[in-house]
């Protein structure tokens, strides 16, 4: 088919969205993502040159790079329209050197999101390559060579063999250890609460002691509780005080990326990489029948919470038709960007509020469904108006003995209609409602319990809190999250404990030697300044080039040190306390690229290895032989099987717990909840203990 224009995307999937809004002039293909890159077999820099990169085409990309020379023969103009982000601006830079563009050309093509008016508004806008963008993208890249090429083989000897270490990756990877050490210091204090439930006429509600004669009061142990209660004589309680307020909570911006994968983690159960791989799917387009191909969110690579005045604007009037007047917040809540944001995109949000989750749902698979719901009434939300909540404090006192209730009642829900931001420990608000109290009211005590507690270690990192946290330090951008936290796990530095990170052994080794010798790549406001310096290479405030080597000259001294300092670490092996069954040799633990596993010390003449599995204490249920072990699937999901397997079949999603069902005697196991746990028999007929 004859055409006229070229038209060069990324993916395949966003180059069929798009041609359908061009026309018959124009012919769009796909790069699949970069086609030149640093060499994979050597540093691919010349340190002695101004780091001049050495780029060569990516292996396996030939054909395709063959396909688009041709196709840009054929064509009177070539537009480069790959993301708009730094990423995308260096594929058009690489592409145009390859096809022999003039950088001078206004053949740069940009769009935020992959709708018909915004695509064909930006090819009536086109621009030049933005090199300042090319540069910060280019910096980047040569800096984490630089890291990663210089300190792996560093590991690599002194360590083990395929080992990595880079910018970013080391900083994470610091954050986690650091963490884990803040909980094996902690030491944990007790404290005491009193809790109270009181009645007034049939109303039953909850306060909680405060203090004694006015002041506030600690309770740090069993002495103290006693010192309180002994001064309470009755039942009842006297009303001192009563305080009644208004109170505004207003909703949650859109979603940046941070947000957004933080959200998807807590309410979704999405990991990061699925949170952004599903994105992107939204991004470039769904079938939505006789509507054709549309891009259902704008740019999901952003760090704005800023959205443009035509979508506020029909957001608005959205809400005032489905919701009311009083819902509308005309424009949304104005908020600043975190420090440091770059600000080059809106945030993410819908490219029409007007294809709710509920019209198009028959087109979305149902990962798709849930992140565009998510991002859908997230935008909605944060274009409404503020919730209006009623809040009650109320005093009790008796004796000089103060308990204080607190209630709150949504008197107007706004935002709240649409939705409401998830937490990380994973409770939600609720409504406490106290009954009518005014002062000099008296109630009565239905039973006042002290109850014994211990403050409690810092929780690990899930994969939304680690994101957070990079964030607030300023560490990496949208971009670098996912594949900064894949990047730890693949290399077993880290591992997953129930959604939670927790160093390997190796992975403490690794940081050891960094924080002991590179102090400057773990160094959080280092890390932070760094990409603050690439920020203003990206708008012309900075040369790469000098940025590169303000970093490079003391590193390189570093590097000088570490070769000549660093000792030979022996990663021993530990005894297993058994015989190989193949050669009667002892079986040792070794420490693996994937973890932990048994091996023959005879090792080369004997290749025998186990993987090393975790009984569970109770006996297998079915052969009533083997025990029951912990198994991973393919897809890492935790099962139960017994340890005779394959002479015994038994397999099980569900804990076994080693006890007969007393209804009909086959085996119970431990089902996950929503709210905790319950024992369950595996006929069905049969449950008991519900932890919440």
């Amino acid at each position: 088919m004859a055409y006229k224009y070229l038209v060069i995307v990324e993916s395949p999937a966003k180059a069929k969205t798009i041609e359908k809004y061009l026309g018959k002039n124009y012919k769009v293909v796909a790069s699949v993502g970069h086609i030149r890159d640093l060499p994979k077999s050597k540093m691919g820099i010349d340190i002695e040159n101004n780091y001049e990169p050495h780029y060569i085409s990516i292996r396996g990309k030939g054909d395709v790079i063959k396909s688009l020379k041709a196709a840009a023969k054929k064509a009177d103009k070539v537009y480069l329209a790959a993301d708009p982000d730094r990423e995308g601006e260096a594929i058009a830079w690489h592409l145009s050197y390859l096809l022999g563009l003039d950088l001078k050309d206004k053949n740069r093509v940009v769009f935020n999101e992959i709708t018909k008016e915004a695509v064909k508004a930006a090819f009536k806008e086109p621009r030049t390559i933005d090199l300042d963008l090319v540069d910060a993208q280019q910096a980047r890249r040569i800096l984490d060579r630089l890291v990663g090429y210089s300190l792996s083989p560093i590991l690599w000897r002194k360590v083990k063999k395929g080992l990595s270490a880079g910018r970013v990756q080391s900083v994470a990877l610091k954050i986690i250890i650091d963490r884990e050490n803040d909980i094996r210091k902690f030491i944990p204090e007790e404290y005491w609460s009193i809790d109270g439930n009181f009645q007034k006429a049939k109303k039953k509600f909850k306060a909680n002691f405060w203090g004694v004669d006015g002041k506030k009061k600690k309770l740090p142990n069993a002495e103290a509780v006693k010192e309180v209660t002994t001064r309470i004589t009755g039942k009842d309680y006297d009303v001192t005080k009563v305080e009644k307020k208004e109170r505004k909570r207003n909703p949650a911006l859109p979603f940046t990326t941070s947000s957004l994968q933080q959200e998807a983690a807590r309410k979704l159960n999405f990991r990061t990489r699925k949170t952004m791989m599903v994105a992107q799917q939204l991004y470039e387009g769904i079938a939505l029948g006789k509507q054709g191909t549309v891009g259902l969110i704008t740019y999901m690579r952003t760090d704005s919470t800023r959205i443009a005045d035509s979508a506020k604007e029909e957001a608005a009037e959205y809400i005032e038709k489905n919701y009311g007047s009083e819902f509308s917040a005309h424009g949304g809540r104005k908020a600043k960007n975190s420090q440091g944001a770059q600000d080059a995109h809106e945030a993410v949000r819908p490219s029409s509020v007007l294809r709710s989750p509920n019209e198009i749902k028959q087109y979305l698979d149902k990962d798709q469904l849930k992140l565009y719901t998510l991002i859908w009434s997230r935008f909605v939300a944060s274009q409404m108006t503020p919730a209006v909540l009623d809040t009650m404090k109320v005093t009790l006192e008796q004796n000089g003995v103060i308990f204080i209730a607190n209630g709150a009642k949504v008197k107007f829900k706004g935002f709240m209609q649409v939705y409401v931001e998830g937490r990380d420990d994973g409770k939600e608000d609720k409504e406490n409602i106290l009954p009518d109290l005014v002062e000099g009211d008296k109630v009565k005590a239905v039973d006042i319990e002290p109850k014994q507690h211990f403050t409690q270690p810092p929780a690990r990192f899930s994969e939304a809190t680690l994101i957070r946290a990079l964030e607030e330090n300023g560490v990496g951008r949208p971009s670098t999250y996912a594949p900064t936290l894949e990047t730890i796990q693949r290399r077993y530095y880290v591992k997953l404990t129930n959604k939670r990170f927790e160093p390997t052994e190796l992975g403490e080794i690794v940081n050891s030697l960094i924080v002991e010798f590179f102090p400057q790549i773990v160094d959080v406001h280092f890390t932070a300044s760094m990409e603050g310096d690439l920020d203003k290479i990206g708008v012309g405030q900075e040369k790469w080039v000098e940025v590169v080597d303000r970093f490079y000259q003391p590193f390189e001294k570093e590097l000088t040190n570490a070769e000549e300092k660093i000792e030979k670490i022996q990663i021993k092996d530990e005894p297993a306390g058994f015989d190989c069954d193949l050669c009667g040799h002892p079986m040792v633990i070794k420490l693996g690229r994937y973890g932990k596993f048994y091996a023959c010390s005879n090792f080369p003449e004997c290749r025998n290895t186990k993987a090393i599995v975790k009984e569970i204490g109770v006996t297998c249920p079915v052969c009533n032989e083997g025990q029951v072990i912990e198994r991973k699937s393919k897809k890492n999901r935790l099962f139960y099987g017994c340890s005779r397997y394959p002479e015994c079949d038994f397999t099980s999603w569900d804990k076994p717990i080693g006890r007969p069902c007393p209804k009909c005697g086959q085996y119970l196991v431990e089902k996950k909840v929503k709210g905790g746990k319950q024992v369950v028999c595996i006929n069905g007929d049969y449950e008991e203990n519900v932890q919440k």
